[in-house]
């Protein structure tokens, strides 16, 4: 198989195993520690935190192991990958994170089909995307030095954001996306997307200008 094939193929699955364990690991913590709600979040960041490790580590050299939109628009705006490339990888991310939200589904008995019910719209929430995005992609770029370790810091990124920002961290586009399919813990309000995704781009926006003014 020739590398585009297997750089899609990469996306699709590491976005779906991403999607299948935020959702599913919000549901195991709830079921397992009913109305706890901080239990709940530990469960779901160190599942998140723990699965980006591995699969930065295991498709880093096949796709870049981008998983996230916002990662594949600050490559294509870097010139590391063409347009068709990027609109690929895009296209792999979503549908991913849509198979990703309906295995876990599948896996806890749950109808395949469901809208979000968990209501994130407010300024602050907004704002915590902002600064999320910001951290997660600032993270990134820094990674480009030789001597630093994607696999760790990102993971390690999500993981704090999950608890430092008010929004817990949703930094994609096709995460937030996917997660207004799903009425578990994980999820929101499908009229609650646009505002975060906003948030999302916006946070992208920043880095691009603060790196160009670095040049």
């Amino acid at each position: 198989m020739s590398a585009a094939p297997r750089a899609f193929l990469a996306e699709l699955a590491g976005t779906a195993v991403l999607l299948a364990v935020v959702v599913g690991s919000g549901i195991m913590g709830q079921t397992l520690s009913p109305g706890n709600l901080g239990v709940a979040l530990l469960a779901n960041s160190l599942a998140t935190a723990a699965a980006l490790a591995v699969l930065i580590s295991l498709l880093g050299p096949v796709s870049g192991a981008h998983l996230n939109p916002l990662v594949t628009l600050m490559a294509w705006a870097d010139r590391e990958v063409d347009g068709p490339r990027a609109v690929a990888t895009l296209a792999a991310q979503l549908l991913g994170s849509l198979l990703g939200v309906f295995l876990a589904h599948a896996m806890f008995g749950l109808p395949l089909l469901q809208a979000g019910v968990q209501p994130r719209a407010s300024a602050g929430l907004w704002l915590g995307e902002v600064v999320a995005t910001v951290a997660l992609l600032a993270t990134i770029r820094g990674c480009r030095g030789a001597s630093a370790r994607p696999e760790a810091l990102v993971p390690l990124v999500v993981l704090a954001g999950y608890w430092a920002t008010s929004s817990t961290c949703f930094a994609n586009p096709a995460v937030t996306l996917a997660r207004s399919l799903t009425a578990t813990f994980a999820g929101i309000r499908p009229e609650d997307v646009a505002g975060f995704v906003l948030a999302q781009l916006a946070g992208l926006g920043l880095v691009l200008l603060a790196a160009r003014r670095r040049r």
